[in-house]
C-alpha cells in the first residue's frame, strides 16, 4: 500500500478520534456485536471459495474477520485507514504465527494497491458508511471489483438512514428532544452526527459516523 502520507481524507476527524480510544477492537466481542459477527460470518462462508483462496479485508479494523478467515487457511490481506488497527493486528498477527496474516497496511479503499483480477473475495464491511460522498463510494466498489477475479465476491455493509430511528425505538430514546432532533436530520439526509458526544446515543458501529445517503 502506499504510504499514509500520499493518501487524503481517509477518514473524518471525528472518526479518527473514536478509533484512537482502541475500542474496535473488541466491540465484535460482545452484546449485539456477537449476533452481527455471527451473521455476517454465516453470510461470508457461504460464497467464499475454499481455501487458500486469496481474500482483501478493506477497512477491516483490527482484523477481526481477517484471523477468522486465516485460521480457516486462506490468504488474507488486512488494510484499515486507521494506524492503530494495523498496529493491533501486527500484535495480534505475531501472537499466533500458525495463522499469519499475508500482509497488513494502513490504506484507502478508494485506492488499492492490488493487481487487477487477482483476489478471490474482498471484504468492504466499514468504508463505505464512512464514505459519505456517492462519488467515493462507487470509486471504493469499482477498486473492489478492479481487483476481483472474475467470479470472485465482493461482500459490502452499509448503514441505513433509519438505524437511529431503530435504535431509539429499541432504547427508548425517542423521548428525548435531543436525540429526536437527531433522528430528524438523519432522515433528511442520511448523515448521522452525535454533536455533543452522548454515549447512550446510536453509534451503529462507529461514534458520530456518517449514514449512506443512498
Amino acid at each position: 500500500m502506499p504510504d499514509l502520507s500520499e493518501l487524503n481524507n481517509l477518514l473524518g476527524d471525528e472518526a479518527l478520534i473514536h478509533y484512537a480510544s482502541g475500542r474496535e477492537q473488541n466491540r465484535l466481542s460482545k452484546g449485539a456485536g456477537l449476533l452481527e459477527l455471527a451473521r455476517s460470518q454465516e453470510l461470508i462462508s457461504r460464497y467464499l471459495p475454499p481455501p487458500p483462496a486469496v481474500i482483501f479485508d478493506v477497512g477491516g479494523g483490527a482484523g477481526v474477520y481477517s484471523f477468522w478467515l486465516a485460521q480457516q487457511g486462506y490468504e488474507v490481506h488486512l488494510i484499515d485507514a486507521v494506524p492503530l488497527h494495523i498496529e493491533q493486528a501486527r500484535h495480534l498477527s505475531q501472537a499466533q504465527p500458525e495463522y499469519p496474516l499475508a500482509s497488513l497496511a494502513v490504506g484507502d479503499a478508494r485506492q488499492l494497491n492490488r493487481a487487477d483480477n487477482s483476489v478471490d473475495a474482498v471484504l468492504l464491511l466499514g468504508p463505505l458508511y464512512h464514505l459519505t460522498e456517492r462519488a467515493d463510494r462507487i470509486i471504493a466498489l469499482r477498486e473492489a471489483h478492479r481487483i476481483l477475479r472474475t467470479g470472485g465476491f465482493a461482500f459490502a455493509a452499509g448503514v441505513s438512514r433509519f438505524a437511529s430511528t431503530l435504535d431509539g425505538l429499541f432504547r427508548g430514546h425517542l423521548d428525548d428532544p435531543e436525540f429526536v432532533e437527531i433522528v430528524k436530520q438523519d432522515l433528511i439526509d442520511g448523515q448521522h452526527r452525535n454533536p455533543n458526544n452522548h454515549p447512550r446515543y446510536f453509534r451503529h458501529l462507529r461514534k458520530q459516523s456518517k449514514l449512506l445517503c443512498d
